[in-house]
């Protein structure tokens, strides 16, 4: 099936989350500026690429799926899609978000009004309505991680500064704004800036990578803009739930790659030194509350490091 017309395709890296991302598949066919959807399957088993097979098969969109022969990462598999882009925009998005239809409509009219938009996100939200961690968020540096781990936000959350680097829960502005960084479970991307600022780092397995492709889009003059009036659910977890330890492993990893590349150069030796030790510790102690919490036959660890990586969590 050729795809249809519209603006957008849409690039879904799925880990067994199958039945969700079925249910994902139909709300985007839904939206009529949704050309083409991409499956970027990362090794999950031969019966999660044939459900969606299945699920896509009376859509009226053309949904094609690629099956990775080994779990490559988040980054990797979202540059396989970005490679077979063809649209003016490209959606990516977790399996585990419901969207309402007509979400990309509003989008798009803001990406055509705002030429210097290179990246959109929305006001995603839990399942309960809040607005989820990391919707819309400072970037990462150090003084704001010192400010985080310290506790600091709190006393600062008091005079009306946002808690680290979160922005969740800070009053919503009145219509699109620009931000920092938004999350990597939904990101409308402009192919143009894509060209000039290239795909996702793929030295980052799970998590950061997003945050790194905001901090490259910044650097190159493109705005990043987060949306109030759109919402989307996103279930969060969903395909890294089984294996919450390997997931921390990476997110903290991810941490250290961030610094080293964007802020590790200007520092002296004795602060990266603290930085370092810094992330290792906040990864050692909250692995040990979760061996703590978790009855010790349902602990998995890193058995084998290419099973768990699915969909960016925030």
């Amino acid at each position: 099936m050729s795809p249809r017309p519209g603006s957008v395709t849409v690039i879904l890296v799925n880990y067994r989350s199958e039945a969700i991302a079925v249910r994902l598949l139909a709300d985007l066919a839904a939206d009529p500026e949704t050309a083409e959807i991409i499956v970027v399957d990362n090794a999950s088993t031969g019966r999660s690429s044939a459900c969606i097979r299945v699920g896509a098969a009376s859509l009226a969109v053309p949904v094609e799926v690629i099956e990775n022969p080994e779990n490559r990462g988040f980054a990797k598999a979202v540059n396989q899609g970005l490679a077979q882009l063809a649209t003016d925009f490209v959606l990516i998005v977790n399996p585990d978000c419901r969207m309402p239809h007509h979400t990309l409509h509003r989008l798009i009219e803001i990406m055509q009004s705002e030429p210097q938009a290179g990246m959109l996100g929305c006001c995603i939200r839990n399942p309960d309505g809040s607005e989820q961690r990391g919707s819309r968020r400072y970037l990462p540096d150090p003084r704001r991680s010192l400010y985080r781990v310290l506790g600091l936000g709190r006393l600062g959350l008091a005079r009306g500064q946002p808690k680290g680097f979160d922005l969740a829960g800070a009053p919503l502005p009145a219509g699109p704004a620009p931000v920092e960084a938004i999350s990597g479970a939904f990101m409308l991307v402009r192919r143009l800036a894509i060209t000039r600022v290239g795909g996702l780092d793929e030295g980052y397995f799970l998590h950061c990578e997003d945050l790194d492709w905001c901090r490259r889009f910044r650097d190159q003059g493109w705005k990043i803009l987060f949306v109030p009036d759109v919402s989307i659910v996103h279930v969060q977890g969903h395909s890294s739930a089984g294996r919450p330890l390997f997931v921390l492993w990476h997110k903290h990893r991810g941490m250290w790659r961030y610094y080293r590349k964007f802020e590790g150069g200007r520092d002296p030796l004795p602060f990266r030194m603290l930085v370092w030790a810094g992330i290792a510790l906040r990864w050692g102690l909250l692995s040990l509350i979760h061996l703590i919490k978790t009855p010790y036959p349902a602990r998995r660890f890193l058995k084998n490091p290419a099973t768990r990586a699915g969909s960016q969590d925030v």
